[in-house]
Formats: C-alpha cells, sequence, structure tokens
C-alpha cells in the first residue's frame, strides 16, 4: 500500500469544493483568508457561463467591521489572478498561494438565485 500523501489529499479536498451543480444551481466557492489581516486575500470558484475555473485575487474589502457571520472582512472587488480548465490545475495554484502566502482555507455554497448581480 502507497504511502499517504497529505499534499495529494489537500489537493484532492480544494479541487472538490470547486464545484458547479446544474440541476440546483449550486456553486462551491473556496476563499483564502490572510489570518493577520482578517480578510479574503484569494478568491476561487467555477465559472459556468465560460467553462472554466478561476482565481480572483482581492483588491478591495468590505468597510469596518469583519463579517461576524464568516469571521473575515469580505472582498468587494477583485483582479483576475488566473484561469484553470480544470479543478485539479486551480486547486495546485491555490495549495501554492497559501503556502506562499501562509493562509487559510474558507468555503462557501452559493447557489444561483443568492449571487448578486
Amino acid at each position: 500500500m502507497a504511502a499517504f500523501d497529505l499534499d495529494h489529499f489537500t489537493r484532492q479536498l480544494i479541487a472538490e469544493a470547486l464545484f458547479y451543480d446544474e440541476e440546483y444551481g449550486a456553486l462551491g466557492n473556496l476563499s483564502l483568508i490572510d489570518p493577520r489581516e482578517g480578510r479574503e486575500r484569494f478568491i476561487a470558484s467555477y465559472v459556468p457561463e465560460e467553462g472554466h475555473f478561476t482565481i480572483e485575487e482581492a483588491t478591495a474589502w468590505e468597510q469596518g467591521a469583519v463579517d461576524e457571520e464568516v469571521g473575515y472582512a469580505l472582498a468587494v472587488d477583485f483582479q483576475e489572478y488566473g484561469v484553470y480548465d480544470t479543478p485539479e490545475a486551480a486547486a495546485e495554484a491555490l495549495l501554492a498561494l497559501a503556502r506562499e502566502h501562509d493562509l487559510l482555507p474558507s468555503i462557501t455554497l452559493l447557489f444561483e438565485e443568492d449571487e448578486v448581480s
């Protein structure tokens, strides 16, 4: 039996968190949180209209106190960091970003009717 591979395990969990369920209109997002700053730093999700996965870097955050429901300041503006064809490629990039910047993950489940236009 092969030895347990924590990196592979982590990449697989991240990849599975980035999902889209067309039937239910459910979308899995993964944010990387800067615990020192208490705010979102990167946000990753599947973009159904374009058929790819994207990672965006936060450039502005909600003003005022930390959102008590999620425990960190939510980003309100972003710039594109990268576009990926597969959830595994996006997961690899997210894991590298988390390591490089000492970031923590946060998973959010959204439904299409909840998205803000």
